[in-house]
């Protein structure tokens, strides 16, 4: 008891210790992005923005490509989200909850695809997507992420499913309730953390994705965000690094994913609350 009352603020402080290095380096690309190059490039760090202004903000708005890549990245992200969770969904209810013929099958090729590396397959997917026209092209990059994502939210949501005993719907049923009537009202809201999970899964792996993206989209104006700031960083390279500017559109790539974590905490948490009143 003793050992545990002295433990318990030595592992506080560690954990403060974790959490401080990890946040500092998105502290310092905010704090970097309101400073002009002239004091980023001092050898007296400034760790507070006072003084700053939008300057670099206002010239990655004036590159003029940012917002051509923020709507390819959205459209794809977006896109990769909806179909993986419909697609995942169905597929998980379907091995949870019935038996069919090769459901152990599909089951091990969902693992076995989880183990193939992705880079193994950048070719095939290149002549793939070659071959049917979907190089530079919004849907080609869309059908690579998903085929990629949905085994994932397969497995992840299958356990999901399988937590919502099935006695809970025949219950609904007793009671008057049709079958789609008991899975909508009684399993579909319990389900909700599970959507919620698997949709920031599928978002982070779409919008983060570097590689795929690479190889397939190769023209200028059909840049997804992380190539763009790739570029970005290179033509800055070129010359004197504005290392305001790159701090500032990192800052724009990572506002969405701090946007969507928002949104997604309160949905997360009305639906944890929501299956704990229902069941």
């Amino acid at each position: 008891m003793r050992l545990s009352s002295l433990s318990r603020p030595l592992w506080t402080a560690v954990a403060i210790v974790i959490a401080l290095a990890w946040a500092f380096p998105v502290y310092w690309m905010f704090n970097s992005s309101f400073l002009p190059n002239t004091v980023l490039q001092s050898t007296t760090p400034t760790f507070l923005p006072f003084g700053g202004s939008l300057d670099n903000f206002k010239a990655v708005f004036a590159d003029g490509t940012f917002l051509q890549a923020l709507g390819i990245s959205l459209t794809v992200t977006l896109t990769t989200v909806v179909v993986c969770l419909i697609v995942a969904f169905l597929s998980a209810l379907a091995i949870s909850r019935f038996k069919f013929k090769g459901r152990r099958s599909f089951i091990l090729a969902m693992l076995l695809i989880q183990m193939l590396p992705a880079e193994g397959m950048f070719i095939a997917q290149y002549k793939m997507m070659s071959s049917v026209g979907l190089l530079n092209n919004v849907l080609g990059l869309s059908v690579l992420y998903i085929a990629a994502v949905v085994p994932f939210t397969i497995w992840m949501l299958r356990g999901f499913v399988a937590g919502v005993p099935a006695e809970l719907e025949e219950a609904g049923m007793v009671d008057g309730l049709s079958r789609t009537q008991a899975f909508m009202r009684i399993t579909l809201p319990l389900l909700a953390p599970g959507f919620v999970a698997s949709g920031v899964y599928a978002f982070l792996q779409a919008w983060n994705e570097f590689t795929v993206a690479l190889v397939i989209m190769t023209e200028d104006q059909m840049k997804t965000l992380p190539l763009w700031l790739r570029g970005f960083v290179q033509a800055s390279a070129t010359r004197e690094t504005d290392w305001g500017m790159v701090m500032a559109a990192s800052m724009m790539v990572a506002v969405p994913v701090i946007i969507f974590f928002m949104i997604v905490q309160s949905k997360m948490s009305s639906g944890l609350v929501s299956g704990a009143v229902k069941g």
